[in-house]
């Protein structure tokens, strides 16, 4: 048996064709959908990159124990458990975070990994002194933002041809390894995309498609900050995305062709995901992390080829989530679900249409935590603009891009394990910065009347008290730590 997954980054639902969109030219991807089960109801969990990565591995819910990190060592790891089950299991990637102290622990997992280097700001190529950006992006960013734009520039002018292109290197590593071992199994794949994730670099024929009189700076990098930028700079920014969405639809269509050239439908799963969504101005946001966590973000695109079933070309409206998927893959390969995997297995919704789940958990590590039954969405505000307590849970102390600081360290103490550590205690650490999810207050969304969420629920008590009740019982399903409950005003 074999299996393949495409994750693409910050892929957006709502612009696929497969999904409604009639925005952007995405021939492959309604290819795809063709040949594959459409999932309508798909919901992110922890976010946004490595949280949902870690889910990706441990089929678990990790927002509400610490932020982004490693992988901890009382982690089950789908591809590790993978490989000591006799399937090997291999990682094509241009995912930068990776190679970061706060994700170096999830690539070595895999029996064998290949990386390539050049996103965002990756600090790849060396300048000494930098390069002059000669056709700056509009938005100016400070602090280490300035230094990720500054090494932007000089991976950019060693990135000029579209072969030398981290995604088309990953792509060609991705199929390289699907050609020698078509013959073979068993294995997994993981052929991941940094794209479409900012900044929205890519070539001229895929912004061709998308035609535009716009004369001003460069604009394909966005704030992390609402919408300040005039109509025409916001519509520059979305032909970015667009043109970079094209891209990856072409490299899809690669595998696409590889599939039917091999004739790999017959044998092989085909998954195709990713970790969130991206704000192109709704809501007056643009990006993700720092707005409540809407339809734009946390409902994101899946699509699967199961040999097994032999469904294609159809929808699926039951509810389903990224910890699913570690689930789905591991029982494709025969193997048992960890005892501390939350995830359901999607067999019976892809061959039966038998829904797996009733309610789903999502979030970010001190914002709102969100709950969904697939029609409701309700988030959770902090009870108080301190957002106090909080705290991270580890034996990883490391952040993104760096280890924890100092005055986070003097904060440890020593505590408990979780039923999911293995017995293993952590450390706990005060979270020093948390997010300002306060100011938006708690949300409510009917997605059958409103599904763009521009009008909150504010006068049905009981609705409210229903799915607060759904979350509470997610929360305690997933051990939440008790001030969870008390900085959202929960009973515990």
């Amino acid at each position: 048996m074999k299996a393949v997954m495409i994750m693409f980054d910050s892929l957006n639902r709502r612009f696929l064709k497969p999904y409604g969109s009639q925005t952007t030219v995405t021939p492959n991807f309604s290819r795809l959908a063709e040949h594959s089960v459409r999932f309508d109801n798909c919901y992110a969990g922890s976010l946004p990159c490595m949280p949902a990565r870690r889910e990706l591995h441990t089929g678990r819910y990790n927002f509400l124990h610490r932020a982004w990190g490693p992988l901890e060592p009382f982690d089950d790891s789908m591809p590790e458990l993978l490989r000591k089950h006799g399937v090997h299991s291999h990682l094509a990637s241009d995912h930068y975070h990776y190679w970061e102290d706060g994700g170096a622990t999830y690539h070595t997992r895999y029996g064998t990994w290949e990386n390539f280097r050049g996103q965002e700001g990756d600090f790849w190529k060396g300048i000494v002194g930098g390069l002059e950006d000669r056709n700056p992006n509009l938005v100016q960013f400070k602090n280490f933002r300035e230094r990720l734009y500054k090494q932007d520039t000089v991976n950019r002018s060693f990135l000029r041809n579209e072969e030398d292109h981290p995604q088309a290197l990953t792509f060609k590593a991705g199929m390289e390894f699907i050609e020698t071992n078509a013959v073979k199994d068993p294995w997994f794949l993981q052929l991941e995309t940094f794209d479409p994730h900012e900044p929205f670099f890519s070539y001229q024929k895929y912004k061709d498609l998308y035609p535009s009189n716009y004369s001003g700076p460069r604009f394909d990098w966005p704030d992390y900050a609402p919408v300040k930028e005039s109509p025409e700079e916001a519509a520059e920014a979305r032909r970015s995305y667009f043109a970079l969405l094209s891209m990856c639809d072409w490299y899809l269509g690669k595998v696409l062709d590889l599939f039917d050239r091999l004739d790999l439908w017959k044998d092989t799963m085909l998954i195709v995901n990713t970790d969130h969504g991206y704000m192109l101005g709704e809501h007056g946001f643009w990006a993700k992390n720092y707005m409540p966590q809407y339809n734009e973000i946390a409902h994101i695109p899946l699509f699967i080829w199961d040999p097994r079933y032999g469904k294609k070309n159809e929808s699926r409206s039951g509810l389903v989530q990224t910890i699913d998927l570690t689930a789905t893959i591991l029982r494709y390969f025969g193997l048992d679900l960890p005892p501390d995997c939350q995830g359901k297995p999607l067999a019976a919704l892809i061959g039966e249409n038998k829904p797996v789940r009733e309610t789903g958990l999502f979030g970010l590590h001190g914002a709102h935590v969100c709950c969904t039954d697939g029609r409701y969405v309700y988030m959770k505000a902090p009870a108080a603009e301190a957002n106090r307590p909080l705290y991270n849970y580890t034996l990883m102390p490391a952040h993104g891009n760096c280890l924890f600081f100092p005055e986070e360290i003097k904060t440890m103490e020593k505590v408990k394990p979780f039923p999911f550590t293995k017995g293993m205690p952590l450390m706990r650490f005060d979270t020093l910065t948390p997010s300002g999810a306060f100011q938006y207050g708690d949300l409510l969304f009917d997605l059958s009347s409103d599904p763009e969420q521009n009008h909150p629920i504010r006068d049905n008590p009981s609705l409210e008290r229903e799915m607060r009740e759904k979350m509470l019982t997610l929360m305690r399903e997933n051990d939440a730590p008790p001030e969870q409950f008390q900085r959202l005003g929960l009973p515990s």
